[in-house]
C-alpha cells in the first residue's frame, strides 16, 4: 500500500477516557455530566452503565510523554487529544456577561466576546490546567507531531448539565445541557478562550466529536447509555441537533476571530445506512432518513448553511442560513461499522419526525452483533459485537466528498481483546483507504487509529480493548500490542503477512 506525500499518521484520544488513573487519586475530574452518570447508583443497578469508574483509567494526565514516545516509535506523525471543558472551568462562566445577536428566526447569529471579556474568562479558569495542556502540546510538538486538538468529546461540566436530574425531572429542572440555548453562549466562550490560550500553537481545531452521537444517544437511544437516558424525545433530540449546529458556527467564528491562520473543523461519525431490502419502499426510505438525520444533516448546515430540519431534502428558502453555512475547513470521519435498517409505514410519525415510515435497526448487520462472531452476511465481528465491514470505509469517504472540504480519517479502530483481529483490520481498512484516494479520487490527507492505548469505554466502561497497546490496571504500564507493528509497517511501506 502507498499513501500520498505528507500524509499524516496517528492516533485519537479524548480527555474523560484517558487522563484519570493516577494510583494515587490524583488529578480526577468529578465536574462532568459524564462522571456523575457513570457513578450513578441506579444506572449501574439498572445495567445502564458499566460500574466501571474513569478514576481507574489509563493515567494519560502524568504518563503523556510515555505515550508520546510509544506513538513516535511507531511511526506516527500526528496526535488527536482533546481538552475538558470541566477542567478549564470547572465552575460557571455565567458571569462574563458577552453580546449577543439573534437572527429572524430566533436563532444565535452572533456572539461577541472581545479583551474584556477573555480577561474575566482568565479570573475565573484554572491555570494549573491550562499549563498542563500546553505541556502536553509542547511535548507533541517537541516530538514532531501535527497536533488537532478537540474542544468537546461528548462530556459538559456538571454546572451546565446535571444528567441525573434531567432524567429524574424529565427536563423540568436542570441545568439541561444542549437543551437550552445559553449553552451555545458558555461554549463559545470556553472555545474563544482556549483560542486565546493555545491559538499560537495549534493549527487543527475540531468543535466537537461526534455531535449527532450526543443527540441521539442522549435523547433517542436509551440503550446506548448516553446522559440524560431519555427515550424517544424526538423533538428535544431536533432542539439539541438545532443547538450543536449553531454552537458549532458560533465557535468556529470565535477561533477565527482569535486565530485567523487556524483551521477549524468538525469531527463526524459517518453511518453508511442499508436497507435490508432494496426492493421494499418502506425500507428504502427508512435507510434515507436516516443517513439524512445522522450522517447529512449537521454537515450541510456547517459547509452550505443549509438546516435542512425537516428532513424532507427539499431545499427550502427559510431553510437557507448564511449565519451557519462556510464554516468548516476540514472534515474529520470517524468510521466503525455501517447500519442495516427496515421501515414500518406510520403516518402520524410525519408531525413530528417528518416521515411517514419509522425506521428500525435489523439485529446481526453491523453495530447490532454479537460479539466476536459472525453477521447475517458472513461477516466477523469485533469483541463489541461491531461487523467488520472494511467497504463502508468507502461508502463513507464518498458520501462526504460532495462537501469539498479535505478529510482525516479521524477514528478507525476495534475492540479486540484478544488482538487476533487488529491485524487484518488494519489492513482491510487502510487497503479501502488507498482506494477511496487513488480510485475515487477523494481528498484525505491523514489516518488516525482509535487509540494508542486502551481506554474508558463510555458506559461500556474497560471491557472494550482498542488500544495499539495494553495497559496494566494497577501499575499503568503499556504493553505494545502484535497488531501494532503491523501499522507501523504499513506506515513504512513494508509489506505485512495479512496484506
Amino acid at each position: 500500500m502507498t499513501f500520498p506525500e505528507n500524509f499524516l499518521w496517528g492516533a485519537s484520544t479524548s480527555g474523560f477516557q484517558f487522563e484519570m488513573g493516577d494510583p494515587n487519586g490524583k488529578n480526577i475530574d468529578p465536574n462532568t455530566d459524564w462522571y456523575v452518570w457513570v457513578h450513578d447508583s441506579s444506572n449501574i443497578r439498572k445495567g445502564i452503565v458499566s460500574g466501571d469508574l474513569p478514576e481507574r483509567g489509563v493515567d494519560y494526565w502524568s504518563l503523556y510523554k510515555q505515550d508520546h514516545a510509544i506513538a513516535k516509535q511507531l511511526g506516527l506523525n500526528a496526535y488527536r487529544i482533546g481538552v475538558e471543558w470541566s477542567r478549564v472551568f470547572p465552575t460557571s462562566t455565567f458571569a462574563v456577561k458577552v453580546p449577543v445577536e439573534k437572527a429572524s428566526n430566533g436563532d444565535i447569529s452572533k456572539i461577541d466576546i472581545d479583551e474584556s471579556a477573555l480577561k474575566g474568562l482568565e479570573t475565573i479558569a484554572n491555570q494549573d490546567a491550562v499549563r498542563h495542556y500546553r505541556d502536553v502540546i509542547e511535548d507533541l510538538q517537541d516530538n514532531g507531531f501535527e497536533v488537532f486538538l478537540c474542544l468537546n468529546h461528548f462530556t459538559l461540566p456538571l454546572w451546565i448539565h446535571d444528567p441525573v436530574t434531567v432524567r429524574k425531572t424529565r427536563l423540568f429542572s436542570g441545568p439541561k445541557g444542549w437543551v437550552d440555548e445559553n449553552t451555545i453562549v458558555e461554549f463559545t466562550k470556553f472555545a474563544a478562550y482556549m483560542a486565546w490560550k493555545l491559538g499560537n500553537l495549534v493549527k487543527y481545531w475540531a468543535t466537537f466529536n461526534e455531535p449527532m452521537v450526543v443527540a441521539e444517544g442522549g435523547y433517542m437511544i436509551h440503550e446506548s447509555g448516553f446522559p440524560p437516558g431519555l427515550r424517544d424525545a424526538f423533538r428535544v433530540l431536533r432542539k439539541v441537533s438545532r443547538h450543536l449546529v449553531v454552537a458549532h458556527a458560533r465557535s468556529y467564528d470565535a477561533i477565527k476571530k482569535r486565530c485567523s491562520a487556524a483551521n477549524v473543523g468538525l469531527i463526524h461519525n459517518v453511518i453508511p445506512v442499508m436497507p435490508l431490502s432494496s426492493e421494499k419502499k418502506s425500507d428504502v426510505e427508512a435507510a434515507e432518513y436516516m443517513n439524512m438525520m445522522h450522517n447529512r444533516f449537521f454537515i450541510q448546515a456547517v459547509s452550505k448553511g443549509w438546516l435542512d430540519e425537516n428532513l424532507n431534502e427539499v431545499k427550502e428558502k427559510a431553510e437557507m442560513e448564511s449565519y451557519l453555512g462556510n464554516r468548516l475547513d476540514w472534515l474529520g470521519l470517524n468510521y466503525y461499522s455501517r447500519l442495516v435498517v427496515k421501515g414500518r409505514m406510520f403516518k402520524l410519525a410525519k408531525f413530528f419526525a417528518g416521515t411517514s415510515v419509522i425506521p428500525s435497526v435489523v439485529s446481526n448487520y453491523g453495530f447490532a452483533c454479537q460479539p466476536y462472531s459472525r453477521s447475517a452476511d458472513g461477516l466477523l465481528t469485533s469483541a463489541i459485537g461491531w461487523e467488520l465491514y472494511p467497504e463502508g470505509l468507502v461508502d463513507a469517504l464518498k458520501a462526504m466528498k460532495e462537501f469539498g472540504k479535505p478529510i482525516y480519517v479521524t477514528e478507525n479502530g476495534i475492540s479486540d481483546v484478544k488482538d487476533v483481529l487488529r491485524s487484518s483490520f488494519l489492513v482491510e481498512h487502510l487497503k479501502a483507504l488507498e482506494k477511496a484516494i487513488k480510485g475515487e479520487k477523494i481528498d484525505v490527507r491523514g489516518y488516525f487509529y482509535w487509540s494508542l492505548t486502551d481506554n474508558f469505554e463510555w458506559a461500556k466502561g474497560f471491557s472494550q480493548k482498542f488500544g495499539l497497546c495494553s495497559v496494566d490496571p494497577e501499575i499503568k504500564s503499556r504493553k505494545t500490542r502484535k497488531s501494532a507493528e503491523v501499522l507501523k509497517r504499513i506506515i513504512k511501506g513494508e509489506k505485512t503477512e495479512e496484506s
